[in-house]
């Protein structure tokens, strides 16, 4: 377990790239809504993310590609959910700065993701 964590980090690593970029490019040259660009990104960085860790991580076979990838986004449904209260706890409530915030907030949400998929998904 301790192998994949490390791995499904690593890839979660990658996936902070995928949603910080798309995060920002959203928020900042098209001005969406910050929940919006952050709840964009952080979907977009789910998606790739899944490959990732189906392919890498879990080394899974499950032909039920369909049913697994949406097991996959519902608990990173959940963690967005977790990942928006974070945000608003720390930068609308605390003040801090917004992508600190967010930083953070993929800290708590990807233990989250990993028992999840690890028990549930994988």
């Amino acid at each position: 377990m301790f192998e994949q964590f490390i791995k499904f980090c690593l890839v979660g690593g990658s996936g902070v790239f995928v949603d910080f970029g798309i995060t920002w490019v959203l928020k900042e040259w098209c001005r969406l809504n910050k929940y919006i660009a952050n709840s964009i990104g952080f979907i977009c960085a789910a998606t790739s993310n899944y490959l990732l860790n189906r392919i890498w991580t879990f080394d899974s076979h499950d032909p039920e590609i369909a049913m697994q990838y949406l097991r996959f986004i519902g608990i990173s449904v959940i963690g967005l959910l977790i990942n928006n209260a974070v945000i608003y706890l720390l930068n609308d409530r605390l003040k801090l700065p917004f992508y600190f915030s967010k930083l953070l907030a993929i800290g708590v949400v990807t233990f989250w993701n990993f028992f999840m998929n690890y028990f549930f998904n994988f």
